[in-house]
């Protein structure tokens, strides 16, 4: 740990008087930023009190940082800090770890809960008392927190299963869908912790590592409540994780590997029509398409050849048929 003590180091409790939170907030951060303490101040705004703040810190020992969250003077925060850095991966790990709320949200530094965030999510939870994930309705905002629609993500509208209200959905059908195109919003999605702590998240993953998650819940028999209610603010904008990862090809190159992984993992569940979808990869390979293009025409032609690959899956296809083989 830093040399500053860590603000309300054990685990949180709901100002209701009730006990451990019904919903906790895990909040990884690399440091202090005017985005973070917004995340900060949209769980605080929350309609429903009955959550609980963790925000895990990988970056530099802050002290500034350490006494704002002191200052708050809120039983239900506690600001913890890794000692040593610990990555993308391992920090998202660790939150798992800590966690010990009855559901489970791993927000990004830079999103926002709506205020009727915790009830849609655990309103869905009572209704749907077998679903593992919940995954209510996300508005994308800009660096500014004005409301965008980016090309990517009109397509993941498109290509999302469609909902009223409330849906549980699961098995084959959701692995099918999720392989096509990841529609999910993973900042958003409440998971019960029982299911995120079984299964937590596997090092070699640092894009992907929600599709892998989803997906090996899935194939055990994890469902997921989709919920239609508006009530998670994402935000895109060039300095995050995905789109850095994109435009130097590591994304599409840790996609390849992970859909060789999905399709063996579905063929032993006995899910042809799922192991196909992670075969084509359709929305992945469109997108390193477009990438390569970009990067071709910026005059990089590294980054633009390994997207190229992966729009042509020339590693994936290496690995499956190695697979075969074996």
């Amino acid at each position: 740990m830093s040399d500053e003590p860590p603000v309300n180091p054990s685990a949180p409790t709901d100002a209701s008087g009730g006990g451990a939170a019904v919903l906790e907030v895990m909040l990884p951060a690399f440091g202090d930023s005017p985005l973070l303490r917004e995340a900060v101040a949209s769980v605080r705004a929350q309609n429903d009190p009955r959550w609980a703040l963790t925000v895990i810190d990988d970056g530099p020992p802050d002290p500034a940082l350490s006494a704002w969250f002191a200052s708050l003077d809120d039983e239900r925060i506690r600001y913890l800090h890794n000692p040593v850095n610990l990555g993308i991966n391992r920090n998202f790990q660790r939150c798992v770890d800590v966690a010990g709320g009855a559901l489970v949200v791993i927000v990004g530094a830079d999103d926002r809960l709506m205020p009727g965030y915790l009830a849609a999510v655990v309103a869905a939870a009572e209704v749907f008392p077998q679903a593992a994930m919940v995954q209510p309705g996300v508005r994308v905002i800009d660096e500014r927190g004005q409301q965008v629609r980016p090309l990517g993500d009109r397509v993941k509208s498109l290509l999302a299963m469609r909902v009223a209200g409330t849906r549980l959905v699961g098995g084959e059908e959701l692995t099918c869908s999720l392989l096509r195109a990841n529609w999910m919003y993973f900042p958003s999605v409440a998971f019960r912790r029982t299911w995120l702590q079984r299964f937590g998240f596997r090092e070699g993953y640092d894009v992907v590592q929600d599709l892998d998650l989803y997906v090996r819940m899935l194939v055990d028999g994890a469902s997921l409540a989709l919920v239609e209610e508006v009530c998670f603010e994402y935000r895109r904008h060039p300095a995050s994780l995905s789109s850095t990862a994109a435009e130097n090809g590591g994304r599409f190159r840790e996609e390849l590997a992970f859909f060789a992984e999905a399709r063996s993992m579905a063929l032993r569940n006995g899910w042809r029509r799922a192991a196909r979808a992670a075969d084509v990869h359709l929305a992945s390979r469109l997108h390193s398409l477009a990438r390569s293009g970009a990067a071709a025409r910026a005059g990089d032609l590294t980054a633009a050849r390994a997207m190229a690959e992966a729009a042509l899956d020339v590693r994936g296809r290496s690995l499956r048929r190695h697979g075969n083989q074996g």
